[in-house]
């Protein structure tokens, strides 16, 4: 397809750029360390850590990981919400030369199961309050080396003390566990200390991030992302974030909300790698759903950057406590991970004077592929247009290009976009092309400028709150109920989430209710996962040959 997009693009960004500035992560993070040294780098619970303590940390954990005896290119987990010790691991791992695989905390002890023995990791950091969850299933996974880390780690002696007595006493949010030779936080970084840390020689095609996604199959999968896939990726969004970037004024520090879960690959990208890039501070939010903490917290800040999920924005929007926060320096709110509501959109610009400027991406594209431009002053209702070198087409089902206006599935090539599925050559053939084009299963049309606007979806994925949920997963995980004779799972809209999840379920033992059927799933599903709809019928609409008509479950719920 023509780049007709290009003509769009606002004056100062480029179509394209030199996305092989860095030979990997690790050289952006070292470079971003002797450059900002002395800047703050995250604030969090009133503490400001800088640069040059996050090299210290790193670089200490870096040692401590490497004198486990690890080889290079395995794999470290890390369950942490978003705390200072998160970005402090990621450096650290990536600097050891092994292989970060981000996880959900709040996975239950099967989904935790999964992703550990999928992965292949051999070491995970995960905070104490989640620690419960990895005692289940530590006897099976390979997982052997455990670090503990404190909500209070990084906050000094006498407040980490105090806010972990809190978290542990008062609001105990720590359940028992028994981890057998598991190395707090602090200790492992005191160890690091006294070791010796050698560098290793990683490239551009060396694996940085395991990103786990769902797929088709149900079976959550984890996308092979490069060091070069996220410079890449990071260094396109910086490009595209110009335009707003330039209303900071000169000299003024880049300050970030970071909302947005870091494991999540919206927000370790947009926020954890691009503040490092632009030398900018990120302010950690730990707990996003706790809406008036939030506000609190950013009365007592000056921020500019705010990326977040629709939901969120609309939380905040419709909190009575939203105007005891200074808005005003906000030059840019970038919305994804789901689709951004009218109503949402319109109300934060009422409130804040800046429009949400909506992007696309996936976990596989490191990951963003599209943004409208951020200097727009109205909310569009489309995507946007695909980021400096990226490339991009809307085919049909025999994998031709449709015609410009008319509806195709969208294909993205570029440098952001992943390796493959870890392990799983069956299902990297299923997404990607012959000559290199990713399909997303998401149905896009592209008008004569060149935004996009997605229309449909080929997969039965259901988003919400920007969080993929396979239907295939919940459906596996509630035939092994017993008493459950079928059940099917869709999508159906909500206001708050975008979308959440119904389950169909025919009984073949009476005593199931919708009672013991969320009971079942809060033991097996995290919380975006479990159904907020459970609906009894005595058959599910099949095709002639079995398959459930999901569609027609979809279309009686709207």
């Amino acid at each position: 397809m023509e780049k007709i997009w290009l003509k769009q693009y606002p004056a100062g960004v480029p179509a394209q750029i030199a996305v092989d500035l860095y030979a990997s992560l690790v050289a952006l993070l070292e470079d971003s360390f002797a450059r900002y040294r002395q800047r703050p780098a995250y604030r969090f619970m009133g503490r400001t850590i800088r640069f040059g303590q996050v090299d210290d940390l790193s670089r200490a954990f870096a040692a401590y990981l490497q004198s486990l005896g690890l080889d290079k290119g395995d794999r470290v987990a890390i369950m942490l919400p978003n705390v200072p010790q998160y970005p402090v691991a990621v450096a650290g791992i990536l600097r050891a030369g092994y292989v970060v695989v981000n996880v959900n905390p709040l996975y239950t002890p099967r989904e935790l199961e999964h992703q550990l023995k999928d992965s292949g990791a051999k070491a995970i950091v995960i905070l104490e309050n989640f620690a419960a969850t990895l005692a289940q299933v530590i006897d099976a996974v390979p997982t052997k080396k455990v670090v503990l880390a404190a909500m209070g780690d990084l906050l000094g002696p006498v407040k980490g003390l105090l806010v972990n007595h809190v978290v542990r006493n008062v609001r105990k949010l720590v359940p028992a566990f028994s981890l057998p030779g598991a190395v707090r936080f602090g200790d492992a970084l005191a160890q690091g200390r006294r070791k010796t840390y050698t560098p290793p020689k990683i490239g551009p095609d060396d694996i940085a991030v395991l990103q786990y996604t769902g797929g088709t199959t149900g079976v959550s999968k984890g996308a092979v992302l490069l060091h070069r896939c996220l410079v890449a990726n990071l260094l396109q969004s910086e490009a595209w974030y110009q335009p707003a970037l330039k209303k900071i004024a000169a000299g003024e520090q880049v300050v970030t909300v970071c909302a947005l879960p870091l494991y999540h690959i919206f927000g370790f990208n947009t926020n954890m790698m691009l503040g490092m890039r632009i030398g900018g501070c990120n302010i950690l939010i730990p707990n996003p759903r706790d809406i008036a903490g939030l506000l609190k917290d950013l009365s007592r800040e000056r921020f500019h950057s705010f990326p977040a999920v629709n939901t969120l924005f609309g939380a905040l929007a419709q909190h009575p406590d939203f105007d005891k926060v200074d808005w005003s320096h906000l030059v840019i709110s970038v919305g994804g991970g789901m689709a951004v509501q009218q109503a949402t959109a319109r109300l934060w610009l009422q409130k804040t004077g800046c429009p949400i400027c909506e992007g696309y991406g996936l976990s596989e594209t490191s990951p963003s592929v599209t943004c409208n431009p951020v200097d727009a002053t109205a909310y569009s209702g489309n995507i946007g247009l695909p980021l400096p070198n990226t490339e991009l087409a809307l085919l049909d089902d025999e994998g031709r290009e449709v015609a410009l206006g008319a509806a195709g599935e969208i294909a993205v090539r570029g440098p952001q976009v992943m390796a493959g599925y870890w392990q799983r050559p069956d299902e990297t053939a299923k997404v990607m092309t012959a000559d290199g084009y990713f399909r997303t299963g998401d149905v896009g049309v592209m008008d004569e400028r060149g935004y996009v606007r997605i229309v449909d979806r080929k997969k039965d994925m259901i988003l919400v709150s920007g969080f993929n949920v396979y239907p295939n997963e919940v459906e596996d995980v509630l035939t092994q109920m017993p008493g459950v004779l079928e059940c099917a799972a869709v999508g159906v809209p909500d206001d708050k989430s975008g979308e959440a999840v119904k389950v169909v379920l025919v009984r073949k033992d009476a005593s199931i209710t919708e009672a013991t059927v969320r009971a079942y799933c809060e033991a097996n599903l995290t919380g975006y996962k479990r159904p907020r709809v459970v609906e009894f019928r005595d058959q599910l609409p099949k095709t002639p040959v079995g398959k459930i008509l999901r569609r027609e479950l979809r279309d009686t719920s709207r």
